[in-house]
């Protein structure tokens, strides 16, 4: 990939570019947390968004995306959002960052690559907003530690993409360290590195390739459930902000009596929490197997008290429930469609698609696509 980028930039552009690679990210366990203050459990893949990219001596700023064969450019002067194309967004947002610290920003030309795949809950924006984050910081030498640069990519997702993202994307994008986790506390951004050793296993992802419409209505929906758990608790509980400090003894006594339905989903998130908390203990241990059993329960959980599954993503994790080579599956991310994650013997991996695949296509009459990752460092000059 650095040879093909750097190849590509000299076909363009003069001189002698930077490369930086920003990876995509899984998140092993805690789901719909972020929000809640809550912890999320993940780590940087070995896929990831390459940008070249080095300075110019005007005030203009000219891209390419050399996977999609399309060029961008735009002037310093009038940088802001752009309605008919989305990609140069990621990369404009990042830079428009640096003059809101006001760091003065200088014009640049950069190529984009990405073996990210889009639309799979990966999160390809993140990769690319971090990315270029890292690199303008290298190159106006501005110092920025890498929780500053996560944040700035995070607001580039905000302002420019207009997706409300929470902060875990970015922060997993930069931050990443290979055959890690990253425990991350929501609340504070306060975080631990946590062994993630696969011998003889790999991260497989299963792509239900369905994005259903109701993701981010149902999103808001349940955030304003996990919110209204949160106002009954705090009205006995006056120190309760959140479903952070919420207990189920709580649950029990200020919410399950009042409404089932805000229970269930706000019962999901403290139980999850949890989940996680002991997930890092078996990792301590280097215990995947009850790792594994936390992610099938997650997936149960999602599917019946927090009900943001679909019929594709529960066919899949059903599927290998009971094979001896998957350690733990379930759906990530806000659901609805998108990914299964999969910690599979890797000796399984061929026999097993050889099965899924064509059963999942005839049952839901739709494509599976799939991608084997492994653990890697995050954003960094290659």
């Amino acid at each position: 990939m650095k040879e093909k980028i750097a190849q590509k930039f000299s076909e363009l552009f003069e001189g002698n570019p930077m490369i930086v690679r920003s990876p995509g990210r899984i998140n092993i366990i805690g789901e719909h947390t972020d929000y809640n203050d809550g912890f999320v459990l993940p780590a940087a893949i070995d896929k990831a968004a390459y940008i070249a990219i080095s300075l110019r001596n005007d005030d203009e700023i000219h891209l390419a995306a050399a996977d999609l064969n399309e060029t961008f450019s735009i002037s310093l002067n009038d940088l802001k959002p752009v309605g008919d194309v989305s990609w140069p967004n990621f990369m404009l947002g990042a830079a428009a960052q640096f003059p809101k610290r006001s760091i003065p920003l200088k014009g640049f030309n950069a190529v984009l690559m990405s073996d990210v795949p889009i639309g799979a809950g990966l999160s390809s924006s993140a990769a690319i907003e971090c990315a270029t984050t890292f690199a303008l910081n290298e190159l106006l030498q501005t110092d920025l530690d890498r929780i500053t640069m996560v944040k700035m990519a995070q607001k580039a997702e905000h302002e420019y993409a207009g997706v409300m993202c929470g902060i875990m994307d970015q922060f997993a994008s930069m931050m990443g360290k290979k055959d890690h986790v990253i425990k991350l506390d929501c609340r504070n951004l306060e975080y631990e590195y946590v062994p993630f050793k696969l011998k003889g296993l790999k991260i497989l992802l299963l792509n239900t390739n369905v994005k259903h419409s109701l993701a981010s209505s149902e999103y808001n929906t349940r955030r304003k459930e996990c919110e209204q758990a949160v106002a009954w608790v705090k009205e006995q509980e006056p120190q309760v902000n959140s479903l952070r400090d919420v207990t189920e003894e709580m649950l029990d006594k200020y919410v399950l009596s009042k409404d089932t339905l805000v229970d269930r989903r706000s019962r999901f998130v403290v139980q999850e929490n949890n989940r996680l908390l002991s997930g890092c203990e078996d990792l301590r241990r280097g215990d995947l197997q009850a790792l594994g059993k936390k992610m099938f329960a997650t997936h149960e959980g999602l599917s019946k008290m927090y009900q943001v599954s679909c019929k594709e993503l529960d066919y899949l994790v059903d599927f290998v429930k009971n094979s001896d080579a998957v350690i733990g599956a379930r759906m990530m991310g806000g659901g609805f469609g998108g990914c299964t994650i999969n910690i599979i013997r890797e000796e399984a991996i061929e026999t097993l698609i050889a099965s899924i695949k064509p059963a999942y296509e005839t049952s839901m009459n739709l494509p599976l696509s799939y991608y084997i990752t492994s653990i890697e460092n995050g954003t960094e000059i290659i």
